[in-house]
């Protein structure tokens, strides 16, 4: 196997997907669920064409991805937003082998370790928040949110906003706004009636029987939305003038992604809590909710047993891997990266609507499932997003290179 860099171009050996890849997909369809990873059985007539496995990985680093074919991809989803200092980052990797010779697991709220409260003492500086939660996915943070909003407002209401993506563990699931019916339908009957779902945007209602209010500050599945400015703020003047308890979920927008460290910070708004993950490990599942120490106290202290916890929490892995990739974030500048991306592709393509900000992009086109597939045939990985699938999403590696995104835009361009 020859080993990556992570600035390489594309290169098709074969086909796309070719016939290895189509081999591994066929053995994984004798064991997995069928409902979790999409197949040219399933697909081929919604996108008209006759082949659609995706693609199985071999190697990834920086922005690159390796097929089992042989094949190389330039990578602009960073693998759902996780990659953002880039695949396999060496200083991560480095802190992933130096744990693995010390500690691999402690035991969750019995009896911790140095890098798990090094890691919350980190994210406290950074998020200008006291108190956290360790998970091992986003939906976990999620779920830590709403339950720590319940404890401190004593309400069971929660609103939630249209293309709003969370989750889908049963709490998480509660409260999105993505394609709701398709996802919601099945278990309608084991969801609670405490959810309120309002306009992203839009008006905010009577919060008064509310006790948690949760959004994406940049909504990123539904479409890199952002709303008209001054929103967040009034949205954080209702909670306040409610007793609201009002929760960021920059899970995938945190560190960086768009511009600045969080999000929040583009429209001057510090929600009570903070959902983050993804990124955080630099590819380890690992996520936190942050909060303010008042907040957080209303869960009291542990009598013990834990009222909130799970076999893997603050993994030591997990955290010495994310302090590793925050110290890389900071090496890196990931914000200047974001936005001068922003920048290079707002230049190159005058004539496209492109909403959201840094390397958190929707590039609103036609046709943008027949646009993925052909980029990942001539060797890009994109994906679409929004609830009618409107734009075409862009969330590289913040460390793509300038020869990489070229070719990606001349790609484009040729399809367009």
């Amino acid at each position: 196997m020859t080993p990556l860099h992570g600035d390489e171009l594309p290169l098709l050996l074969t086909p796309v997907p070719g016939p290895e890849s189509r081999a591994w997909v066929d053995r994984l369809a004798q064991r997995e669920c069928p409902a979790i990873t999409s197949r040219r059985a399933r697909r081929a007539s919604a996108l008209g064409v006759s082949d659609t496995d995706p693609v199985v990985w071999k190697q990834a680093r920086g922005a690159v991805v390796e097929d089992m074919d042989g094949n190389r991809f330039v990578d602009l989803t960073a693998g759902f937003g996780v990659a953002g200092i880039g695949h396999r980052n060496p200083a991560v990797v480095k802190a992933l082998q130096a744990q693995s010779d010390v500690l691999l697991h402690a035991m969750g709220d019995a009896f911790p370790d140095p890098r798990r409260i090094e890691l919350l003492e980190k994210l406290g500086a950074l998020t200008g928040l006291d108190h956290g939660i360790l998970g091992s996915s986003g939906s976990d943070a999620v779920e830590a949110a709403l339950k720590t909003a319940k404890m401190a407002s004593g309400r069971d209401g929660v609103l939630c906003f249209s293309g709003g993506y969370h989750g889908l563990s049963y709490g998480a699931l509660g409260v999105i706004g993505y394609k709701r019916s398709a996802f919601q339908a099945p278990f309608a009957g084991q969801l609670g009636d405490h959810v309120v779902q309002a306009e992203f945007g839009g008006e905010i209602p009577d919060l008064s029987q509310i006790g948690a209010v949760i959004v994406e500050p940049i909504q990123g599945r539904g479409g890199i939305r952002v709303p008209a400015a001054g929103w967040h703020q009034m949205l954080r003047k209702a909670c306040d003038d409610a007793g609201a308890i009002l929760i960021f979920d920059e899970i995938y927008s945190a560190f960086g992604r768009t511009g600045r460290r969080f999000a929040g910070e583009h429209f001057g708004v510090t929600p009570d809590l903070l959902c983050i993950g993804k990124s955080l490990a630099g590819g380890f599942p690992i996520s936190a909710c942050m909060g303010t120490r008042a907040v957080m106290e209303s869960w009291g202290a542990s009598k013990g047993e834990a009222l909130h916890t799970q076999t893997f929490l603050g993994n030591p892995l997990g955290c010495a891997m994310a302090l590793a990739a925050l110290e890389e974030m900071d090496r890196l500048d990931l914000p200047k990266l974001a936005r001068a991306f922003e920048a290079k592709l707002r230049a190159a393509l005058p004539d496209v609507h492109i909403q959201g900000k840094g390397a958190m992009l929707g590039l609103r086109l036609p046709e943008t499932l027949r646009l993925s597939r052909g980029l990942l045939e001539q060797g890009f990985l994109v994906l679409p997003a929004g609830e009618t699938a409107e734009v075409l999403a862009l969330t590289p590696p913040m460390t793509i290179s300038d020869a990489q995104l070229d070719a990606f835009l001349a790609a484009l361009k040729s399809l367009l």
